[in-house]
C-alpha cells in the first residue's frame, strides 16, 4: 500500500478513535482498502443525524475518486443518493490529495442544506442499502427473488421505482413463463443433474 494512503489511514483512525467510530473492512494491494467510518452531521432543526459513511479507495487513490457508499435509518433512499452525489462532486474538487478527512468534515457542515433541497424531500423509504461507485466498478450483478407474488402490477411498479431511484438497469423475468427464468432454471437444473452424474 502507498505511504501515503498509509499516513491517511493511520490519521483518520487517530481521528475517529471512538468505539465503533472506525472499521477497516478489507485491504488488498490490487483492490485497495474499504473502511467504514460512524459520524454525525446535523439535519434539520440542529437535530444530530447519525450517517455512516463507507469510503472504498482503489489503488491508484488519490489521483481517482474513493467509492463512497451512505447509509442512515434517518434519511430516505433518495436523500442518500442525493448525499452520496453531492460528496463525490466535492471529492472532485479534491483529486490528487488525501481528502477523506475534508470529504467527512465537509458533509458534517452541509448536510443540512443538501436536504433542505425540494428533490430529496421526496420518498418515505429509509435508506438502509449499501451502494458503492468508483471510476472504475466492473459490472455488478444483484438477483432478487421475491416469493408468493399476489399484486404483480404493484410489486413491478415498486421494483422499478427502487431501479430508477438508484439509476439501475435489469430485466425483470416472472415464472411460468415461456423462455423466462423458469426455463432458464430447469436447463440449467438439467446440466447440473448430468454434470454431477459425470462427477459421480
Amino acid at each position: 500500500m502507498a505511504g501515503p494512503v498509509q499516513e491517511e489511514l493511520s490519521v483518520l483512525a487517530a481521528i475517529f478513535c471512538r468505539p465503533h467510530e472506525w472499521e477497516v473492512l478489507s485491504r488488498s494491494e490490487t483492490d485497495g482498502t474499504v473502511f467504514r467510518i460512524h459520524t454525525k452531521a446535523e439535519g434539520f432543526m440542529d437535530a444530530d443525524i447519525p450517517l455512516e459513511l463507507v469510503f472504498h479507495l482503489p489503488v491508484n487513490y488519490p489521483s481517482c475518486l474513493p467509492g463512497i457508499s451512505i447509509n442512515s435509518e434517518q434519511l430516505t433512499r433518495a436523500q442518500c443518493v442525493t448525499v452520496k452525489e453531492k460528496l463525490l462532486e466535492q471529492a472532485e474538487s479534491l483529486l490528487s490529495e488525501p481528502m477523506v478527512h475534508e470529504l467527512v468534515l465537509w458533509i458534517q457542515q452541509n448536510l443540512r442544506h443538501i436536504l433542505s433541497q425540494p428533490e430529496t424531500g421526496s420518498g418515505s423509504e429509509k435508506c438502509t442499502f449499501s451502494t458503492s461507485t468508483t471510476m472504475d466498478d466492473g459490472l455488478w450483478i444483484t438477483l432478487l427473488h421475491l416469493d408468493h407474488m399476489r399484486a404483480k402490477t404493484k410489486y413491478v411498479k415498486t421494483v422499478e421505482k427502487w431501479a430508477s431511484d438508484l439509476r439501475l438497469t435489469g430485466r425483470l423475468m416472472f415464472m411460468g413463463v415461456l423462455d423466462s427464468s423458469e426455463n432458464l432454471q430447469s436447463r440449467c437444473g438439467l446440466k447440473w443433474k448430468e454434470m454431477q452424474r459425470e462427477n459421480d
